[in-house]
């Protein structure tokens, strides 16, 4: 089985992560800290780090990991996508970025993926309305749907947030 390490702060999506993970043959271990994970024994085949660490971010720490095991596949993972972190975390060296929720079918594909091309771009760009409208509804979600909640984590004035959701899904 390949070996998995899990960087992640919420407990209960990491657990879950975990479990699903297993369900595709892949031996995880978790860590809430990445001070914690890189006291990790062995090397493992892929690392999952969460950008968001209790609050602080945890791309500082890409070069400490793949330093210490540059072999490992690195994905950085989070609710929070800018196209700026995006490009330090890849500067920084980590193989790819994913926003979450993470498709665990495209969680694994990505772990497995050994080919030259560092970003898996999609065939055709994304707008940048495509882009606002998850990460809203990604924001939203972390927050359970409270509307004050997410505006504050994305620096927005509630109404116009609010006049945001009304609109339809951006077509691609």
């Amino acid at each position: 089985m390949p070996k998995l390490l899990l960087v992640e702060d919420d407990a209960s999506y990491a657990q879950a992560l975990i479990r699903r993970l297993q369900a595709h043959g892949w031996e995880g271990t978790w860590y809430a800290t990445t001070d914690s994970a890189l006291t990790h024994q062995s090397e493992p085949d892929a690392i999952v780090l969460d950008q968001n660490l209790a609050g602080e971010s945890s791309l500082p720490s890409i070069k400490k990991f793949k330093q210490l095991w540059p072999d490992s596949r690195l994905v950085v993972v989070t609710g929070y996508a800018s196209i700026a972190t995006t490009v330090s975390a890849i500067k920084l060296g980590a193989d790819n970025y994913l926003t979450k929720p993470v498709d665990v079918t495209t969680l694994v594909r990505e772990l497995a993926h050994f080919d030259d091309c560092m970003v898996a771009l999609p065939e055709r760009g994304i707008s940048v309305d495509e882009l606002e409208w998850e990460l809203i509804q990604n924001t939203l979600q972390a927050h359970r749907n409270n509307i004050s909640a997410t505006a504050r984590a994305l620096n927005m004035h509630r109404r116009t947030l609010q006049r945001k959701l009304q609109k339809k899904r951006p077509s691609p």
